[in-house]
């Protein structure tokens, strides 16, 4: 008898559609499912499930620690990109689980894990931002890195509408907060419920303690950048976008 596989993308379906006890129930069967075959995929079931809970006012501490069990177990595991992401994953979900020590210890261990460059096949990079010297700056440290095919959107609209047609390539968007008709946690929301593993970088002169902030990274944000930025800050983010993507292909 064939074993059916766990049809993770009903799931997601009935979760943007805010089906959410549905999703709920769906996304623990295939988290369990998943745990010894597959902890990545059975970590990201226990963090949309945690979701589901959240969006009707429930405490989601046990899913979002089962979760960060599953990244840490699997970084122990691993020499490469992907442990590096698993440990800050990991870190994460004990931090919203109020395990602080645990994610204390997640995030040292993944400074322990080194990684020498970004992989040399790179993928589209979307920038949004406003201002045209800004964007082209961007555009410039990205040629540097490496990084030739690029996208820029000017208002968080025509963002929102041009990501449609390219979320599929699986790009890094650079999204500047602070923007003419939308802000940037609008489009990044927005973005998001289109495609929950979309890989957004936050550029903004915030300070990463602001409200808004501190809300766009926890709903799915990958990395937080202060303007003014360096290349350095660039490269750390896309090394880890590249980071989670190599792990999310396993």
């Amino acid at each position: 008898m064939v074993e059916k596989k766990p049809d993770f993308d009903l799931a997601l379906m009935h979760l943007r559609n805010n089906q959410n006890m549905t999703a709920y129930n769906m996304l623990i069967g295939i988290a369990e499912s998943l745990k010894k075959s597959d902890p990545l995929g059975a970590a990201l079931s226990y963090v949309l499930s945690a979701e589901c809970k959240s969006r009707q006012n429930k405490n989601s501490a046990q899913e979002i620690t089962e979760a960060g069990k599953l990244f840490f177990g699997f970084a122990k595991k691993e020499k490469n990109y992907s442990a590096k992401t698993a440990f800050l994953c990991a870190a994460k979900c004990f931090l919203k689980a109020g395990l602080y020590d645990n994610a204390k210890d997640a995030f040292e261990k993944s400074k322990e894990v080194k990684i020498e460059s970004v992989p040399e096949v790179q993928r589209p990079v979307i920038i949004v931002d406003d201002s045209r010297a800004i964007v082209l700056k961007i555009q410039n440290h990205l040629k540097n890195l490496g990084y030739t095919n690029t996208h820029a959107f000017y208002t968080g609209n025509d963002a929102v509408l041009g990501c449609k047609g390219l979320l599929n390539s699986n790009p890094i968007i650079l999204l500047d907060m602070e923007l003419p008709d939308i802000n940037g946690d609008k489009v990044a929301a927005k973005i998001l419920s289109q495609k929950p593993d979309a890989q957004i970088v936050l550029i903004t002169a915030d300070e990463k303690s602001t409200r808004r902030v501190k809300d766009t990274i926890s709903s799915g944000a990958l990395a937080f950048i202060q303007k003014p930025f360096t290349i350095k800050e660039i490269k750390d983010a896309l090394t880890a976008a590249e980071a989670e993507y190599s792990m999310s292909k396993k």
